[in-house]
């Protein structure tokens, strides 16, 4: 296939999203550390790990209004640009409630991309799910990439300069997206504000049949991915005994996975359907968060990492589903309402996971996650989602 334009598009995407992740995700493998240094409880640092993905799922909404406004390509500028600046006040921060203000703005930064992206693609490819897919993927390789580099960094300098390295992989990438991508033309560059923002037809796109089970289940899977996302690393060492720096290989491990899985979910489901990807996403995830807590040693870990990894992936599977939903006029708000919707609820799981470890252990916690991939499994099933 020769290389077009599109594929660049695709690429620089891709690259982008890595960035916004790379950044969330540099902040795990330290938590301990970050722990330590403010003294503070996993509850309290969950709440502000899930204030970030809050703020995350929020500006998803409005990143597809804007992009209606002003082209895709200045909304994604603007996240790329963001998130690595708020990487640096992130590391700097000098007391805890400068941390949590910081990481908050961070996951408003990097909210601003996906959506956005998504959409962007939807309507530059007919093989959408593959193609979400590979853009999908570019969470999943930052996830290979972070815990191993903000780990090592972690360890041997602390974990304000494991932070501080996402700027040092924002700035190129916000170059190469400004030089090689083309201004996009904004849809509806007169339309004000307000008038995307009337209640009823918001309303309307949320409870349409088509996408409110749908919903439902990326709720459910999305809190269970946040919560695996900001809490494995830790799991692995207060729970499996493992060192911070062989936890961060595995975590690594659990994003190479996905980063794989992605492509192949998306690819699954514009060959075998949707629903049909969906379904066996949860079913593994559940299976494979089950034996994080009672799998037999190495063996548990690795069941773990290989089940649960390509279960986190549904997203490509699940977007898509949406965008067989949503028209093409209304895919840039309502796809960023529908992102909002489900990453708002899913953002809870890190404080949800945080205080059910301190509450009842990380055994408790971690079996909770995997009842969720099992009942997004049975609402699929039953729900027969079309």
């Amino acid at each position: 296939m020769n290389w077009r334009y599109r594929h660049t598009v695709l690429g620089l995407c891709m690259v982008a999203f890595f960035v916004t992740y790379f950044a969330r995700l540099a902040i795990s493998p330290v938590v301990p550390l970050v722990v330590a240094e403010f003294e503070i409880s996993n509850t309290a640092i969950g709440v502000a790990l899930s204030g970030m993905w809050l703020a995350y799922g929020v500006s998803q909404f409005p990143s597809g209004i804007l992009a209606d406004r002003f082209g895709e390509r200045r909304v994604i500028l603007v996240a790329v640009g963001g998130t690595t600046a708020l990487s640096l006040l992130l590391a700097l921060a000098p007391a805890f409630p400068v941390f949590v203000l910081s990481a908050l703005l961070l996951g408003l930064f990097a909210g601003l991309h996906y959506a956005v992206a998504t959409t962007l693609l939807s309507r530059t490819f007919e093989d959408v799910g593959t193609a979400v897919g590979i853009h999908s993927a570019g969470g999943p390789l930052a996830g290979l990439v972070a815990p191993v580099v903000a780990a090592w960094i972690g360890v041997r300098y602390g974990w304000r300069p494991a932070i501080a390295v996402s700027a040092a992989v924002g700035v190129p990438v916000l170059i190469a997206f400004y030089w090689r991508v083309r201004p996009t033309e904004p849809r509806r560059p007169d339309q004000r504000m307000r008038e995307r923002l009337r209640l009823a037809p918001l309303a309307e796109i949320l409870t349409r049949p088509g996408i409110v089970v749908p919903l439902l289940v990326a709720m459910a899977g999305t809190y269970v991915v946040q919560g695996l996302m900001s809490f494995l690393p830790t799991f692995l060492v207060e729970f499996r005994g493992y060192t911070t720096a062989t936890a961060g290989g595995i975590f690594s491990a659990f994003f190479l996975m996905r980063t794989s899985a992605q492509v192949a979910i998306g690819r699954l489901s514009d060959r075998v359907g949707r629903d049909a990807a969906i379904a066996l996403a949860m079913g593994t995830g559940c299976l494979g968060t089950i034996s994080f807590v009672v799998g037999p040693g190495a063996a548990g870990v690795a069941g773990g990492v290989l089940l649960a990894g390509f279960g986190s992936s549904f997203f490509s599977a699940v977007d898509s589903r949406f965008m067989d939903v949503l028209g093409d006029a209304e895919r840039g708000a309502g796809f960023g309402l529908v992102r909002t919707a489900y990453t708002v609820v899913g953002s809870a799981g890190s404080v949800g996971v945080g205080l059910a470890a301190d509450l009842f252990g990380w055994g408790v916690s971690l079996s909770i996650l995997a009842g969720l991939f099992g009942v997004a499994l049975v609402v699929v099933l039953v729900g027969r989602i079309r």
